[in-house]
């Protein structure tokens, strides 16, 4: 049988110890053991025939006035050969108890003749000298009385005085054992046999002494009992004993890389190839971790709880950029016990120092802790986390350089990974779902208790890493939903309406090579490749009606008048196939490609950037025009609009270069400064962009630009400054303090950007990104691989035919104000009166008949209006009424202000409806009537009436 499967006794009985020890983070609990088997009565051993001995027993380690922080039991070969005692175990008891605590020998040990075993007990509070063992133990021995026994099996003892033992030594009180027990010990005493250990008559009174403690170890000079000292070297362990903070070292790696060493540890946490152990005392030292990480390669054959001790060979495992020290190739496994329950250690993100010093460690991570990044979340079973709030991607913030890189470390101190703690992939049930599905970015966990590790936070070893926390139990895991689907578009307000999409490889060839027309295969998306090498997006027809499924009704609910779009393929046919799509279920002839370039093939790129508009709200003034300079991968795309009212504008649509695919040297590498690579390139790009609105400017003279799309470039990075900084304005970052439409490595930030000419920005009302994407697990879209049915193993398919997930960027949103008239209510009027035309009339304190005229009107209400205002001619499919003001007023910042009770409207009279406020809700203050709409109901009225 071997040391694994021995059954161990059981420990049913209540351990009662004259001796307290401090054990931080310790408590044992009562383990399940086996029975005894039957023991031969303890037979008489005569110094010329004996060989294994206890030489030494020492108890008060740790105590008050004890020099030494352990007890100890000190064993010696008295004999002429040398023993093999492997699987052997030092046993102890109390002074009159009958339960043992079994402390293994390891299976490879063998003592030469002469040589000394030190076996290093439990420690105290007390004491300020380190033993250096040969055996590493935990029990807690009585300074005063007890019993001490060593036996050649690791089967437990029973009685207060059983038989069967080796040697065995009582102390003090105890029930006598070999004849009399030794004199009482004390915290400065120990029991020490006679002749260095040489002599035993089986009378421990007259074979011990009691004197200070003197231990000795495997590297103490060898004794030949019968004769003076052999002057022969020590003799070294071949393998040696460490503590596990010893192996950890306080460096980042371990100072015994390579090297064989044998250590003991309690069972934390078991994964699918290896597990976490733990010393259950560490050394008082804040820089060495008191854990570290087993790896077996196979499912591990322990327990969780286990005291163990085994051999390994000390690495460091590489990924994400740094490295973990783990034991490796786990041999001469020695269960010491069982039932162990250590303490984690409670941390708060950001730790002084840096987490590396709790690698391996049982820690418990305090809450709330916020989600960053769900993307592997499906496939590794991994949740980025973060303490204090969302992480925000520097360069979105702050310019490269100082700041950016303060940023950037400070983003990595607060941010931490809950990983699963299996190598599979793509497990069913998936991960850390929470109780409503996949977490969104922004959801938030509560405190988590697991252990520590390190490793790659991307799809590759390569990419960047970050410290991790496997929790040991995740359905203990509690979740909140803090940050939840967005049911709607919020309002942007303006009479016109723009946005920019990044769709994800919209494609209607596919990857198997075949296309949305039924019997055309082989189909290639570039010239000169086929179709796998060049196609991207959905892998065959399935896939792309769930894809267009999810656009489609991302688009119908933001309902602009014009869209920017990127990654269509460039192709004649997507972007009509996607038109026809969106009017099928929005009315036919509701939207159109964007005349001339924008419905053909442009530049040589598998994609490319089209647009889309409504022919009924917005005429095309002219074709579409690209900007063909050979910098663009992409080529720009612009088309000139004029609305009904004669008010013009010009949308540019752009996709910049990509910050992937990197080079490793000249201007285009990744200068570290956290812009990523391709930055000189698309410097380049902006500034031809500049060159080319000024060309459209003069040819159109509309001086009005919107340039939207994905600019990959975040906010503060030199592409986008060298807009702003040249009369350009930024206007997501205008009305959004923490603006984002896309999540990469645990920081959000945007990619995708709405930037105006200084002539069009008075006229943005407001911008904002739809979060429906970057905040949503991966698993959600349409992708039918590694999930079920198609992977029988994998979780099921979580894909609805929604919005969310319909890319990975967020579609952002634009309100132009393309009004006629901007009137402002005179502080002394009583009444105002709008044009025949579409009229911005913005209305202050006091009571006012108000009046649009003809036309599509918006009635704007600041901050100090109080109510009192008659609308005499409200149309519902036209006019607007702009609350913002009077939220903001109010401080009331919630999503949607109808459902949630702030904003109502209910009948006045028998013709009228009345708009109230109530400025909390459900709460005491009284609702506050503000506008009466004549001859309107609250029927005919719609969420797209307002602008909050």
């Amino acid at each position: 049988m071997g040391v694994l499967d021995i059954p161990l006794p059981s420990l049913i009985a209540t351990l009662m110890l004259t001796k307290t020890h401090a054990l931080p983070m310790l408590r044992r609990l009562t383990a399940a053991l086996a029975a005894a088997i039957p023991l031969s009565l303890l037979g008489h051993v005569s110094a010329s025939h004996a060989a294994m001995v206890i030489s030494q027993v020492y108890g008060g380690g740790g105590n008050s006035g004890a020099t030494y922080k352990n007890d100890f039991v000190e064993l010696f070969n008295n004999g002429t050969s040398a023993v093999a005692v492997g699987g052997w175990s030092v046993q102890y008891a109390s002074a009159t108890g009958s339960s043992w605590q079994v402390t293994q020998l390891p299976s490879s040990m063998v003592v030469q003749p002469g040589q000394y075993v030190l076996v290093r007990m439990a420690a105290g509070t007390g004491g300020t000298v380190d033993l250096v063992p040969d055996v590493l133990g935990s029990t807690a021995m009585a300074g005063a009385s007890g019993k001490v026994a060593l036996v050649s099996s690791a089967v437990a003892l029973t009685g207060a005085a059983p038989t069967g033992a080796v040697d065995a030594v009582s102390y003090g009180s105890a029930t006598a054992l070999e004849g009399a027990s030794t004199a009482v010990l004390s915290n400065t005493t120990a029991a020490m046999r006679a002749g260095n250990g040489c002599l035993d008559t089986n009378n421990n009174a007259s074979d011990f002494a009691v004197v200070s403690p003197q231990p000795r170890n495997s590297a103490s000079p060898i004794l030949a009992c019968g004769g003076a000292v052999t002057p022969q070297p020590p003799v070294t362990p071949t393998v040696p004993l460490l503590e596990i903070p010893a192996i950890q070292g306080a460096a980042a790696t371990s100072p015994y890389v390579g090297q064989v060493v044998r250590t003991t540890g309690v069972v934390t946490r078991l994964t699918n190839n290896g597990f976490y152990m733990q010393a259950m005392q560490g050394d008082g030292n804040d820089a060495t971790s008191d854990g570290i990480y087993v790896f077996t390669s196979t499912a591990p054959a322990v327990s969780a709880g286990q005291l163990l001790q085994l051999s390994g060979t000390v690495a460091e495992f590489a990924g994400g950029g740094s490295t973990v020290t783990q034991l490796t190739s786990p041999t001469d496994i020695v269960v010491q016990g069982a039932g162990y329950n250590l303490s984690p250690v409670a941390i708060t993100l950001p730790v002084v120092g840096g987490l590396e010093r709790y690698e391996g460690m049982l820690v418990t991570v305090t809450g709330p802790l916020t989600v960053n990044q769900n993307y592997f979340q499906a496939r590794f079973g991994q949740l980025t986390l973060s303490a204090g709030g969302r992480l925000e991607t520097p360069t979105n913030r702050h310019r490269p350089g100082a700041q950016a890189m303060a940023q950037a470390a400070d983003n990595a101190n607060r941010r931490i990974v809950l990983e699963d703690g299996t190598s599979r992939q793509n497990v069913n049930p998936t991960p850390f779902t929470g109780p409503t599905g996949a977490l969104r970015a922004g959801d938030t966990v509560g405190s988590i208790t697991g252990v520590i590790d390190y490793g790659p936070s991307t799809a590759t070893a390569s990419g960047p890493g970050d410290y991790r926390i496997v929790p040991l139990n995740p359905d203990a895991l509690s979740y909140t939903i803090t940050h939840p689907r967005p049911t709607y578009v919020p309002s942007v307000g303006g009479n016109y309406k723009v946005a920019s999409f990044n769709v994800l490889n919209y494609f209607t060839t596919f990857t198997n090579g075949e296309t949305i027309v039924n019997g055309q295969t082989g189909q290639t998306c570039v010239a000169g490749q086929t179709a796998a090498a060049s196609c991207r997006g959905a892998s065959n027809y399935t896939e792309f009606v769930r894809q267009r499924t999810k656009i489609v009704e991302a688009l119908s609910k933001i309902d602009a008048d014009a869209v920017g779009l990127m990654e269509v393929q460039n192709n004649a046919v997507a972007a009509q196939n996607l038109v026809d799509a969106l009017n099928a279920k929005v009315g036919a002839g509701t939207y159109a490609v964007a005349p001339g370039a924008a419905a053909g093939v442009i530049g040589t790129d598998a994609i490319k950037v089209s647009m889309i508009y409504k022919p009924g709200k917005l005429q095309a003034v002219g074709m579409s025009q690209i900007d063909a300079s050979p910098v663009n991968s992409r080529p720009t795309l612009a088309q000139t609009f004029r609305a009904p009212n004669g008010e013009s504008f010009t949308l540019v649509v752009n996709h910049l270069k990509s910050k992937g695919s990197c080079p490793t040297s000249g201007a285009d590498a990744d200068q570290g400064d956290g812009q990523g690579c391709y930055n000189a390139t698309r410097l380049q790009q902006v500034s031809q962009l500049r060159n080319f609105v000024s060309a459209l400017q003069a040819s159109s003279g509309v001086s009005d630009v919107l340039l939207v799309g994905d600019f990959n470039a975040y906010a503060k990075e030199d592409p986008i400054h060298a807009l702003t900084s040249n009369g350009y304005v930024d206007q997501i970052g205008r009305f959004n303090t923490f603006g984002y439409s896309y999540v990469f490595d645990g920081a959000a930030g945007r990619l995708d950007h709405a930037i105006s000419t200084a002539s069009l920005s008075p006229k943005v009302s407001h911008a904002l990104d739809w979060h429906i994407n970057a905040d949503e697990s991966l698993a959600q879209d349409y992708n039918l691989e590694f999930k079920q049915p198609l992977c029988a193993t994998c979780a099921p398919d979580p894909y609805t035919a929604t919005p969310y997930r319909s890319s990975d960027h967020d579609p952002l949103v634009v309100g132009l104000n393309l009004y006629n008239q901007y009137i402002t209510a005179p502080v002394t009027s009583t009444s105002v009166v709008g044009t025949a035309g579409d009229d911005l009339i913005t209305v202050g304190a006091g009571r006012r008949t108000l009046t649009g005229g003809a036309g599509r009107d918006q009635f704007a209400f600041r901050a100090d209006f109080t109510g009192g205002a008659t609308i005499t001619d409200f149309t519902p499919n036209a006019d607007v009424i702009g609350l913002r003001g009077v939220l903001q007023g109010l401080r009331i910042q919630v999503a949607d202000p109808i459902s949630q009770g702030y904003v109502s409207c209910a009948a006045s009279g028998v013709t009228d409806a009345l708009i109230s406020v109530d400025p909390d809700a459900t709460g005491p203050s009284a609702r506050r009537p503000m506008i009466v709409l004549k001859n309107t109901t609250c029927d005919a009225l719609s969420r797209s009436n307002y602008i909050f």
